[in-house]
């Protein structure tokens, strides 16, 4: 399965078009409204008040939109569940159970959302409507995949396991949307949450949570103050073609430093900036160099001599075909989509292959 898929978002252009068609539909009526636009996520792209409308529309039209977007239906539904007696549709995160927020579809994908407010419930939902209705452009762009969180995940647990500590991962969506977590047992029940906290800062704010608690531990506690963003190390964007698709979070290991260097780790073994590339046996090519840590792309096409690594712990990522490996007394069998962890110090070894075996190696300095 692949770590990253495309989806479609609304675009500036698409957003705009949609607020003025609703806007024509609100001026033949005579409607004095707030028509609010959010992406998938339920985050704002365009925002429109009309002379005279309700200066407190422009947050109800904004919930509405986020409400059909998230929920990825009108919000009206939600209005009607409370009104036949469903009371229990108040509490839903992040729901507003207020007519007037419609989704916005694209080849049977929602792309954003719709909300209007300042009328009554029925026309503000005519006028949403209105909007959807117009021609929505959109872009591509790279989001991340169950398969790829998990393999983020399970790249920390494993390195985890082998270190002896017991942290929480958690990886989110572009958006700070929980897609998967690993959790111990023996891991703190508050690293739940912190490790969640610290990949959505990452994701939504598109760099390292430790950026913000430099910040607020050298002479800016205002950013304390920034919203949805939790100052604590951790956090770590993951990048795929230069755009962030997700991030990882990690807390509960023996530090914040560790936490840190985890987090880098599961961020690293997703991370792809191109196709894998063929190259001759046992070579490899090198994609991405930082100083922490270098991403290949490798293909073997059979056994090859033994491998020591004093200072450099090896995470392999099977993407084609199957492999043997052995490391230090043990024997792996590598096939698409396994992760397998050497670490610093354990010789290994390719014993057996079946061409083409094509994989990703994230080598991270101990």
């Amino acid at each position: 399965m692949s770590p990253v898929r495309m989806r479609k978002v609304i675009d500036d252009a698409g957003a705009e078009s949609v607020v003025e068609a609703a806007l024509a539909k609100a001026a033949d009526g005579g409607s004095r409204v707030v028509v609010a636009v959010v992406d998938p996520s339920g985050e704002v792209i365009e925002l429109r008040r009309t002379p005279g409308a309700q200066i407190a529309s422009s947050r109800v039209a904004v919930d509405k939109a986020r409400t059909a977007a998230i929920f990825v239906r009108p919000s009206r539904e939600l209005e009607e569940q409370v009104s036949s007696g469903r009371l229990g549709a108040l509490a839903l995160h992040g729901a507003r159970a207020l007519t007037g927020g419609v989704p916005l579809v694209v080849e049977g994908e929602v792309v954003g959302a719709v909300g209007t407010s300042g009328e009554t419930p029925a026309e503000d939902e005519a006028i949403s409507y209105a909007g959807a209705g117009a021609e929505v452009s959109t872009n591509q762009v790279p989001e991340l995949t169950y398969a790829g969180a998990r393999r983020a995940a399970e790249a920390v647990a494993a390195e985890a396991t082998r270190r002896g500590v017991f942290p929480v991962a958690a990886v989110v969506d572009s958006g700070g949307e929980l897609v998967y977590l690993w959790r111990p047992d023996r891991a703190q029940v508050a690293s739940v949450g912190v490790a969640t906290d610290k990949a959505r800062t990452a994701a939504v704010y598109r760099r390292p949570s430790k950026d913000f608690e430099e910040q607020a531990s050298n002479g800016r506690p205002s950013a304390l103050h920034l919203a949805r963003a939790v100052p604590l190390q951790g956090g770590i964007p993951i990048v795929y073609g230069g755009e962030v698709v997700g991030a990882i979070g990690v807390s509960g290991a023996s530090s914040a430093d560790e936490d840190q260097e985890l987090a880098l780790l599961g961020a690293a073994a997703v991370h792809t900036t191109a196709a894998p590339s063929h190259h001759a046996a046992g070579s490899s090519g090198l994609v991405l160099e930082t100083p922490r840590y270098q991403v290949d792309f490798a293909r073997r096409d059979e056994s090859g001599e033994v491998e020591l690594h004093a200072d450099v712990t090896d995470v392999m990522v099977a993407l084609d075909g199957e492999a043997t490996l052995e490391a230090g007394e043990k024997t792996f069998r590598l096939q698409p989509g396994d992760v397998l962890v050497v670490p610093n110090g354990v010789p290994h070894r390719f014993v057996e292959v079946t061409p083409p075996f094509e994989y990703r190696v994230v080598k991270v300095g101990a």
